[in-house]
């Protein structure tokens, strides 16, 4: 809603700049998000009276003007062909600006001194809508009534604010600016001046007829007749205030139509009265099969949930949206139906939106308008085209409604808006807060007023009370009660470290949706048995996710297809396995890990290494699987801890890369998140530094190739007995030295006794310990 200062001024006298009014309404309630000067970028432009012209010497063309600007005479060189002595003018001086930034000097057009320039409509960004007596080209001719020398802005009109405000649904009633100038008034504490319209009529009586058959849709419908009509361009005060508003004026009967609709926010419109057949208005659902041309030239098919205004045989106008163009207002109009209304606001959006109409008038019915509104906009309507000349008002309204909605009361619960509030503001303020706002305040009960339907109850109370008191009067203070200091729980502080721990390895988070398609599981080659949603996008989205592998290889996928040498992704998502007997899945957040490009299967295996180290998982061990439908079978692993199974890690099997259109090898796994944080060491242990020093042994053997490296680790670590500290793989060899179908195992060993320092009898024994353990378990021998 736009909303013009001076037009504010005839119901209430303010005395602050436009930034502060604007920052006081924000702060009351009432959301203005900017204000804009309309002059301000015209300066130093002043009317001008033509004295007398001549041709320019040297140039057929241009021609040289004696201007008057009062008290003094300037010689100004025109390129227009529309000025003649006598005329009144627009004349921009030396050092003057106009809109979009150009500014006028004095300078030699074809050797003749120019101390200025007239100015054109779009000169000074102004149209034949804003002036309809102006011609669209050639320079703009002022009324002869105007002085020579006076501002141009005071002249047009054009010295105005126009403010912007962001009006809420449940506030239709500020979208008008009585509205707005109730709650300015509230706001400064200044006095409302509201007018009350006065209709002189004189028109004599006139036979329309108005009916509602449903009133469901149509609460209340007045109307009053206009005879003798001029159709004239408005008077240059209303087409300002018009367009500081933002809406452009038509013709005198248009542009009182939107005035009332900017003023009052009730939205009205004028048939010709001689298109209504039988001289009647008919409110009525529209039946199967009509259909209307609306006032843009849009055949419209209607429908019988759509409320229509008809005459005894057509629809006329779709109610609260538009006009229909076979009663439109022409140049030809003699005589003219006004009509003033209330509609059920839900019916009118839906007809909107059915339509694809949306309008000034259907925007604010929409939201529910006052029906106390709708008799005094109609007569301001009146009022105003007696004033402007444009008709005669018959005698006698039609107006048609049932009974009107009776004075809602609420009680005044002062401690109870208190304490809501956290405040102590006395109820005397409260009553008077209330007041300022139209509010009638009688002992303990509170009329609402007709315009103010968004209160129900204590709380909207407590809300205009607070807003009016002032929100920065209100101190700040804790809740009632226990105070318990802020702090993330114990999954979140989970999910920051697994974060840290990510981007620490350069790996980088996304975030992917929880359903798929049915496909990715032939891809990867693993078994169905997904949840299936009732109302998929479609079928590439149509199944939740039993696994995170798809989602990670689909973001692989698009990052090499835009040429992304190497990438390193993880991304912490839900998955939904099925349950047995349940209506719902079994929802378990998964740790997903993919890369390509400069990674291996151990560098992957380091990553998922460090996130179990992170979270303080131990005894884990990694077995090799070789039957996993996803993975290559010579590279994947699945993840235990303490015999609990964890997830898988390895290399994309190369036919389920090439289903997922990657040319790279693809390493990638998923952890159970839930259960790495079950089977976690509950709390970090710190032990001393040792005080002795650790003795080191390289133990290699001799096995099998196809016994895993991590079981002679774990022989040795469960043999080698209380001093082993710790174990560590650092070689495995097969070559011309070894046998066919052997290896060669090298172990670093780390000894050490807590209260001694070890000899080397000591430490032989324990390595000799696990040696014969390794062979008795393994087949390895020394090497």
């Amino acid at each position: 809603m736009k909303l013009s200062l001076d037009w504010l001024s005839d119901f209430v006298q303010l005395s602050c700049s436009p930034k502060e009014y604007a920052d006081a309404m924000t702060l009351s309630g009432s959301k203005a998000d900017g204000f804009e000067d309309l002059g301000a970028e015209i300066q130093n432009v002043v009317v001008g009276k033509v004295l007398f012209t001549e041709p320019h010497p040297n140039a057929d063309r241009l021609t040289i003007c004696k201007i008057d600007v009062g008290g003094r005479e300037l010689t100004i060189v025109t390129g227009a062909s529309n000025v003649t002595p006598g005329c009144t003018v627009p004349a921009a001086l030396d050092g003057a600006k106009l809109p979009g930034g150009k500014e006028i000097f004095t300078g030699a057009l074809r050797g003749v001194t120019s101390e200025g320039m007239l100015c054109s409509l779009k000169e000074l960004d102004l149209t034949t809508h804003d002036f309809p007596e102006a011609a669209e080209n050639g320079i703009f001719l002022l009324p002869d009534c105007l002085a020579p020398g006076q501002d141009i802005r005071d002249a047009l009109k054009l010295r105005d604010v126009s403010v912007d405000f962001e009006i809420t649904n449940n506030r239709p009633d500020c979208l008008s600016v009585i509205g707005l100038a109730r709650e300015s008034a509230a706001t400064f504490d200044k006095p409302l001046s509201l007018h009350t319209p006065t209709v002189k009529g004189g028109g004599g009586a006139h036979g329309l007829r108005v009916e509602i058959r449903d009133a469901d849709l149509c609460p209340r419908y007045a109307a009053r007749v206009v005879r003798d009509v001029k159709i004239a361009p408005s008077p240059l005060w209303m087409r300002a205030r018009l367009r500081t508003c933002g809406v452009r004026p038509i013709n005198n009967i248009v542009d009182i139509t939107n005035y009332v609709m900017l003023e009052y926010g009730q939205p009205m419109h004028a048939f010709d009265y001689a298109c209504l057949q039988g001289e009647k208005i008919v409110v009525r659902r529209a039946a199967s099969g009509e259909s209307l041309e609306t006032l843009d030239g849009q055949g419209r098919a209607l429908s019988p949930d759509m409320l229509v205004i008809a005459d005894e045989s057509r629809p006329v106008g779709v109610a609260g949206v538009m006009g229909g163009a076979n009663s439109e207002i022409t140049e030809k109009t003699r005589e003219i139906v006004l009509e003033s209304a209330t509609f059920n606001g839900p019916s009118v959006r839906r007809t909107a939106l059915a339509l694809g109409l949306r309008t000034d008038a259907s925007s604010r019915f929409e939201k529910g308008l006052d029906r106390e509104n709708v008799l005094p906009a109609l007569e301001r309507a009146c009022e105003l085209i007696e004033q402007l000349g444009a008709g005669v008002v018959c005698d006698g309204v039609e107006d048609v409604h049932g009974a009107l909605p009776p004075v809602r009361t609420l009680p005044l619960e002062a401690s109870k808006i208190n304490a809501l509030l956290g405040t102590e503001i006395p109820e005397a303020d409260m009553k008077a807060c209330l007041a300022r706002l139209g509010f009638v305040v009688e002992g303990e009960a509170v009329a609402v007023p007709s315009w103010r339907a968004d209160i129900e109850g204590m709380a909207d109370l407590a809300e205009e009370v607070a807003r009016l008191y002032g929100y920065n009067r209100i101190p700040s203070s804790l809740s009632a009660g226990e105070t318990v200091p802020g702090a993330l729980t114990a999954s979140q502080r989970a999910v920051r470290v697994l974060g840290e721990l990510c981007r620490a390895m350069g790996y980088n988070e996304i975030m992917t949706y929880s359903f798929i398609s049915p496909s990715d599981y032939e891809k990867l080659g693993l078994p169905g048995g997904s949840v299936v949603i009732e109302n998929p996008l479609g079928e590439d989205r149509s199944v939740m996710r039993t696994t995170a592998l798809p989602s990670m290889l689909e973001a692989l996928a698009r990052n090499e297809s835009v040429r992304n040498k190497k990438a390193r992704l993880w991304e912490l998502c839900m998955t939904y396995r099925p349950q047995e007997n349940e209506t719902l899945p079994d929802e378990r957040p998964q740790i997903a890990l993919g890369g390509y490009g400069e990674l291996d299967f151990f560098a992957l295996k380091g990553a998922v290494e460090t996130i179990l180290t992170g979270f303080r998982v131990e005894n884990v061990t990694y077995n090799a699987k070789k039957d996993h439908p996803a993975f290559h079978p010579g590279r994947c692993a699945e993840v235990f801890a303490d015999g609990v199974f964890l997830g898988v890690l390895g290399q994309l099997h190369p036919l389920a890369a090439a289903r997922f259109e990657l040319s790279q090898e693809v390493f990638c796994g998923e952890l159970d998140f839930r259960t790495m944080l079950e089977v976690a060491a509950p709390e970090r242990v710190y032990v001393p530094l040792p005080k002795f020093p650790a003795m080191s042994r390289d133990l290699a053997v001799v096995c099998a190739d196809d016994v895993p490296a991590a079981q002679l680790e774990e022989i040795i670590r469960q043999n080698a007995g209380e001093l082993l500290a710790d174990c560590a793989l650092f070689d495995v060899y097969t070559g011309s030295q070894i046998a066919a179908g052997r290896k060669s195992v090298a172990f670093s060993l780390s000894l050490r006794a807590p209260d001694r320092t070890l000899t080397d009898a000591e430490a032989d024994a324990a390595v000799q310990s696990a040696l014969t353990a390794l062979e008795r378990e393994a087949g390895a021998t020394l090497r």
